[in-house]
């Protein structure tokens, strides 16, 4: 196996890395977190001051701030540089020449060029401001309507809940093993929001020593801890309407 090498022509590697806006490989790789389609960053932002939709997918980025959905692809960035001979010189280049043709200093040779006296106080002036007036960033996020629902559990009263029932559990049966359901199983909550943080919500609506002991659900399938709202719905829920129904199961130890 050693004494074979495979050659992979760039060629064939072009459609994974070129920018559909430019038809040059990727620089400064910026994704769209809504579809993950990546592009240029210069090309992106350029284009979402006409657009509000990915000029991939189509898809509708945000309502007012689409840029605010944009992130660099530090890892498609790295395998463009490794795998396109020359870029980064090349790029390097090309900037230097467009700060020299418009009498601009070059930012990383301006800053090389700061005394380090004079960096130090820089940064002693960013220790010392006050961040009490920022907002607060995960109330200023998107919102995901969720619903809770046990797996293989039917309700068969029907229950109607008012607003304000108290949160407890109920069993099944009294014949069959005890059943533990959340009775208010609607909730809103940040796109960012991880698998895990809802286990540790419903260990405590559910009473379980435990969080590890609770599985969650979408389409049949488990959905990992770390995954965040924003990814279930992209990948799992993109095509269906509100809320996100997602299952929870309680696992023996």
């Amino acid at each position: 196996m050693d004494s074979h090498e495979v050659v992979i022509k760039l060629r064939d590697l072009n459609p994974h890395l070129v920018c559909s806006l430019c038809a040059g490989y990727f620089v400064d790789a910026t994704t769209i977190t809504e579809c993950l389609h990546t592009f240029c960053k210069s090309c992106i932002v350029k284009y979402l001051q006409s657009s509000k939709c990915c000029p991939t997918c189509n898809l509708k980025i945000h309502e007012t701030q689409p840029l605010v959905n944009l992130q660099l692809d530090r890892t498609m960035h790295d395998i463009v540089l490794k795998v396109v001979p020359n870029l980064f010189k090349d790029e390097m280049r090309r900037r230097q020449e467009f700060y020299e043709s418009r009498g601009l200093p070059d930012i990383k040779t301006h800053i090389a060029s700061v005394p380090e006296e004079e960096k130090a106080k820089g940064c002693e002036d960013i220790v010392k401001k006050d961040f009490s007036g920022h907002r607060n960033s995960y109330r200023d996020d998107n919102l995901v309507s969720l619903c809770l629902e046990r797996l293989g559990y039917v309700d068969e009263e029907n229950m109607e809940e008012s607003e304000n029932e108290e949160e407890n559990c109920q069993s099944s049966s009294p014949q069959q093993s005890v059943t533990k359901v959340i009775r208010k199983k609607y909730l809103r909550c940040s796109v960012r929001t991880m698998v895990l943080h809802l286990q540790r919500y419903l260990k405590v609506k559910l009473h379980v020593s435990n969080p590890n002991q609770i599985e969650i659900y979408c389409n049949d399938h488990i959905i990992h801890p770390c995954r965040t709202m924003k990814f279930i719905w992209i990948t799992e829920w993109l095509d269906k309407k509100p809320p996100l129904v997602l299952h929870y199961n309680i696992k023996d130890q």
